[in-house]
């Protein structure tokens, strides 16, 4: 096991995202047990931080953290030393206490445990794979074709491609392909020439309502889209709790 973290991640130079990835994950699971057991008003365990009566939501450590750990990492030169990798485990426990209110900041009101409040988990689920895509050495927007690659035209098309594929799958309200499909070329691709989810900024632009493609849109997010929906919603009240009715 030691060899493989070695080769895998040190010798890498994967040290700072491994880290980063693994208090990031530890923190969202941490801070989500915390707010069910303060939601459920259990004895056992501290509640809000509120001094003066002030609630101060643990976004406001998230972005101590992210300084700290940002601003500090950047004054490290040694990518594999042993505080390179406690600042960018800082990093990640900051970044998860923001992004798991990334909703509430959105709304700009405490919509946590409401319906509005699963893009919160939605965008901490999404940064997991991401990070985990790094982690696996999938290099984003094929970035290795043009830094490390002999034709910096070919890999500007290439990116250039990318970048045009994902702006098209999210427009087409695809979040998920659009996203991943930066790491994954081949994924956008086929987010570009899929249908558009019929509320998508894509299907008001360019699918006239009563049309062939806006009834396929409609019937795909019915017959496909919900169950997959449900299932994730699901698996998110499973992790980090049922939103209030």
């Amino acid at each position: 096991m030691r060899d493989w973290f070695a080769r895998e991640i040190v010798d890498a130079g994967k040290l700072r995202l491994f880290c980063f990835f693994v208090v990031f994950l530890l923190t969202f699971l941490f801070i989500r047990f915390s707010v069910r057991m303060i939601r459920k008003q259990v004895r056992w365990w501290p509640g809000n931080v509120a001094p003066g009566g002030l609630h101060i939501h643990h976004v406001v450590f998230g972005l101590v953290f992210m300084c700290l750990g940002g601003i500090g990492g950047l004054a490290v030169q040694d990518g594999t030393s042993a505080g390179a990798a406690a600042l960018a485990g800082v990093f990640g426990a900051g970044t998860a206490l923001v992004l798991d209110e990334f909703a509430l900041v959105l709304h700009l009101e405490d919509v946590y445990w409401s319906e509005q409040g699963r893009l919160s988990v939605d965008t901490v689920f999404m940064a997991l794979a991401l990070c985990g895509l790094g982690l696996l050495g999938v290099s984003p927007l094929d970035a290795d074709t043009l830094f490390l690659g002999e034709d910096l035209v070919d890999g500007g098309i290439i990116i250039a491609m990318n970048i045009l594929f994902a702006v098209v799958s999210l427009a087409k309200g695809k979040v998920w392909t659009g996203l991943i499909g930066v790491y994954l070329t081949p994924l956008a691709l086929v987010g570009t020439v899929r249908l558009a989810r019929p509320e998508s900024p894509w299907a008001r632009w360019r699918y006239t309502e009563g049309s062939r493609k806006m009834r396929r849109a409609v019937w795909r997010e019915r017959k496909l889209r919900e169950p997959i929906e449900r299932f994730k919603h699901l698996v998110q009240d499973a992790v980090a709790g049922r939103p209030s009715l």
